[in-house]
């Protein structure tokens, strides 16, 4: 026996023939015993939206660096070649990758004959148990931590297998080397074991495609501002500038700057010939331009200066610095240091107008008809379809990669979240 390949898939919805796609693979290889022999998991581009974000807890800044199917099929090919492929609720499992697969132009072996399924064989061994996952591992003691993520799961599901194997009375030693060894032990599932290792798998080169693991957006995360130069021969004038603020208006929409917006920067910057140095002396105008309107009635709420922090914050500017602008907004005391070259342009602040068209995509926390009755309700146009004519994108993550999100960064068009896109009508910016 060549043993079993226990699989998970975390995906962006329940549809494997349709417009649903892979997001997240993990894979434990087992022993003929159920021993475990290797583990491998990777996150997958999946080159739209990521679906119920909620379920599986996968950021679109994650798979950005991701693989997509097509890169790591090779990989994957050689770690389920000749084993019993095993999934909880097989069907769902096998069902995703036949169609990624199928997407990429190959047919794989994965039928109801070379799958074994620990939710199918749950009846038969563990009838009192709960059919979920979850359930079937706290009812025999099998750890499940970190669930709906696909390692997690697969290791989860790989200790129920092995129980499956000690309730069919596996041995502690003396395994068959090949099924129906007279007087040796062989599973109960042993057809699907034999039908499995003569299944026959489609060629397909490892590509060598580098696993991405969530969190690692986090990790590589840095204050854009330090991948800037530290200086450059051009100066640029007033017009590069005043580009370079608009975009930064954009990003900061919503206080958040999503991985998409500081690369965003980062090749503005470049292709503007603004420098480090430069960038900062713009970023505190750009601070100083929001303790202006913050100061215009007289008083700063504690709101506004929670707000002016975290954009100092999001900025890689001293705290310090908040006081040091809203001093110089009241002329109470010496400006903070700018740059002459920062003082020139005029921070035009982004602002909505009746008749905007707005565009709506993944699945966010309220349902889409929500939000599109509350922007025609402000005097805002929801469109279905991004154009250059559209003047925002209101997105379940900033780093989506659907379609429209896509576009929307061609295009220039700023994309915020649905909680930036409520304060924006609550505030009644529109």
């Amino acid at each position: 026996m060549n043993g079993y390949a226990v699989v998970d898939l975390e995906t962006t919805g329940l549809r494997p023939g349709g417009h649903d796609r892979v997001v997240e693979v993990g894979v434990v290889l087992l022993s003929p015993t159920g021993e475990v022999e290797d583990t491998w998991s990777t996150l997958v581009n999946p080159e739209r939206d990521l679906g119920p974000q909620d379920v599986h807890g996968i950021r679109a800044a994650d798979v950005l660096a991701a693989p997509t199917f097509a890169d790591l099929a090779g990989t994957l090919t050689t770690l389920l070649r000749g084993r019993t492929f095993v999934a909880h609720n097989a069907r769902f499992d096998a069902g995703f990758l036949t169609a990624a697969y199928l997407r990429v132009g190959h047919a794989v072996p994965l039928t109801a004959e070379t799958t074994l399924c620990t939710l199918r064989w749950a009846g038969r061994l563990l009838p009192q148990a709960p059919r979920t996952l979850a359930g079937c591992c706290a009812s025999v003691g099998v750890p499940l931590e970190h669930h709906h993520s696909a390692l997690a799961d697969a290791t989860a599901a790989a200790g129920l297998l092995r129980h499956y194997l000690e309730l069919a009375g596996l041995p502690r030693a003396d395994v068959a080397p090949g099924l129906g060894a007279p007087g040796r032990w062989t599973p109960p599932w042993w057809e699907t074991v034999a039908a499995a290792e003569r299944a026959a798998w489609p060629a397909i080169p490892d590509g060598g495609a580098r696993c991405v693991v969530r969190g690692n957006a986090t990790e590589r995360e840095v204050p854009f501002l330090s991948r800037l130069v530290d200086s450059l021969v051009a100066v640029p004038g007033s017009e590069a500038q005043t580009d370079y603020l608009a975009l930064l208006d954009h990003a900061l929409m919503d206080r958040v700057l999503s991985v998409r917006e500081q690369q965003a920067l980062v090749a503005t910057a470049h292709d503007l010939a603004i420098d480090q140095p430069t960038a900062i002396a713009l970023h505190r105008a750009y601070l100083r331009s929001l303790a202006r309107a913050a100061i215009a009635d007289g008083v700063v709420s504690a709101a506004e200066r929670e707000d002016l922090h975290a954009v100092a914050s999001l900025l890689d500017l001293d705290p310090a610095e908040v006081d040091g602008a809203l001093d110089a907004e009241a002329g109470a005391g010496v400006p903070p240091p700018l740059d002459d070259a920062a003082l020139a342009p005029t921070v035009e602040h982004f602002r909505l107008a009746p008749g905007d068209k707005v565009v709506f995509t993944g699945e966010m926390a309220e349902p889409r008809e929500v939000w599109q009755a509350r922007a025609a309700a402000a005097g805002l146009v929801p469109h279905p379809n991004v154009t250059k004519q559209v003047r925002l994108v209101v997105a379940a993550d900033p780093d989506s990669l659907s379609g429209k999100a896509r576009k929307a960064a061609g295009y220039g068009i700023p994309i915020v979240t649905e909680a930036a896109f409520g304060r924006m009508l609550a505030a009644a910016l529109v």
